[in-house]
């Protein structure tokens, strides 16, 4: 074995000074908690980090370093991959550790008994090293010190050769290791032969519109759908291999049952202000569903809330809603929302939202009052009864399906996105209406205003999620 090696990114890529180093690291997880608040999703189990220079992609890869921070996992298996270009295989560098300014991380002793597993292999460092591993060292140092790692250099692997090493690399993982994949999102510019839209009035939406496509396409967890996805647009995502195999691990590991959280993201060229050439940068997490769902005390406060809220309209006629009492953490967390509101078995109205613009917080009096008030099925400016029922659906957010025979009746609930038509059913609606998949599936169209079998069309994008139902 080769002795422990010195990355040769520290002095360029981030400072070399411990003490330089230290601030920097410090002024990048301050950032993150301005930018994407301080609440965090328990139980990861996974991660898509950026990897450009800390200075650049830093703060964005911080929101994902810092559930690390709070979780304290036992190892990071950590999936990057050579810019130069590699074999078809996964290749482990033979150290024993890395050194950074910061001080040692440890290389795992996993890393030498997967490489006895096609197509795993043991190399020699200098063939593989590459910043889309050495950029995480110092990230990993300041949320996890001492934790070990598994560096894994991903080349192009076709499909058996991906489902091989996910299924090797699953067996190798324990209930407190943590899977990480590097990569950045779309490189725009001529320097990148990409350039889809020009770079003037509306690039920064555009790109956004760009980068959203592609990381719903990973949150399907399907390798499959996911590496369809960067062929139709020309995708020049870098990391799509590490990425392509996370998902498939995560889906060996926990079947349906992981969900896909955007994190934080940006591009260059917010930071730059040049817009003929730019790298986006996302922070993805995969969580299984309970971990976006609230706890006893949090779901209370919610529901106290949104009585409040209508007691208050009941009383006073003014649309003005009542906050949590609760100081609940996790109610400062960001989360679609639907609130739905009964008058015996009747529906009096059903209003929320699929994006998590609100803190759960704000968000669940405001739709209180717009179920009341708003839901264009119903009269407007009616009495508000005394005995309405009150129901509120936290859901995780969307996973993309190809195959309409992935919904599950009663447990998922489902958007249907057809041209320029968005339509939901939250998953309790089986309870009380269609009672079959197809049944569940037609209703859903038909509220869209499609013919009935339109979610079976193959323009037809259909999502599952979720949903803790608090009454």
């Amino acid at each position: 074995m080769a002795p422990s090696h010195v990355t040769p990114f520290a002095g360029s890529w981030y400072p070399d000074r411990p003490a330089e180093l230290t601030a920097l690291l410090d002024q990048l997880f301050d950032s993150s908690i301005e930018r994407t608040g301080s609440t965090l999703l328990p139980h990861p189990l996974g991660f898509v980090v950026p990897h450009a220079g800390l200075a650049y992609s830093g703060a964005v890869a911080a929101s994902a370093y810092r559930h690390l921070q709070a979780d304290s996992p036992e190892r990071i298996f950590l999936l990057g991959f050579n810019h130069r270009g590699g074999p078809p295989n996964v290749s482990i560098p033979d150290i024993p550790s890395f050194e950074t300014p910061l001080g040692t991380v440890p290389i795992d002793l996993a890393a030498r008994e997967l490489a006895s597993a096609a197509p795993f292999a043991l190399v020699p460092e200098s063939q593989v090293c590459d910043h889309s591993v050495e950029i995480q060292l110092p990230l990993l140092w300041k949320a996890v010190p001492g934790v070990p790692v598994v560096p894994l250099y991903v080349g192009p692997l076709h499909d058996g050769q991906r489902s091989a090493a996910a299924q090797t690399l699953a067996g190798f993982l324990g209930p407190r290791d943590i899977l990480l994949a590097s990569s950045d999102f779309t490189h725009y510019g001529e320097a990148f032969d990409y350039q889809p839209f020009p770079s003037g009035h509306g690039f920064h939406r555009r790109l956004f519109q760009l980068d959203s496509q592609v990381i719903a396409a990973a949150g399907s967890l399907d390798p499959s759908l996911f590496h369809g996805s960067l062929r139709e647009l020309r995708s020049t995502v870098c990391g799509r291999d590490p990425i392509a195999l996370l998902l498939e691990t995560l889906h060996l590991l926990a079947g349906d049952d992981v969900f896909q959280q955007t994190l934080d993201y940006q591009t260059s060229a917010e930071i730059t202000g040049e817009t003929h050439h730019s790298v986006s940068y996302a922070a993805l997490g995969y969580f299984r569903p309970d971990s976006f769902f609230l706890d006893a005390e949090a779901g209370r406060a919610l529901l106290a809330s949104a009585r409040a809220t209508l007691d208050r309209l009941r009383a006073t006629g003014e649309r003005q809603s009542v906050p949590p009492d609760s100081p609940c953490p996790a109610l400062a967390r960001r989360a679609a929302l639907f609130v739905s509101l009964h008058q015996g078995r009747e529906l009096f109205g059903c209003i929320g939202t699929r994006n998590a613009s609100l803190p759960i917080a704000e968000a669940a009096p405001e739709l209180t009052l717009a179920a009341a008030l708003d839901d264009p099925r119903f009269p407007r400016h009616r009495d508000i009864p005394e005995d309405l029922a009150i129901e509120i659906s936290v859901l995780t957010p969307m996973r993309r399906v190809r195959d309409w025979k992935a919904f599950h009746i009663g447990r998922d609930g489902v958007c249907l996105d057809y041209a320029s038509r968005t339509e939901l059913l939250l998953p309790q609606v089986a309870a009380h209406g269609p009672r079959t998949a197809t049944g569940f599936l037609e209703a859903l169209s038909q509220k869209a205003g499609l013919p009935p079998h339109a979610y079976s069309d193959p323009r037809a994008r259909l999502s599952l999620f979720r949903a803790q139902v608090l009454a």
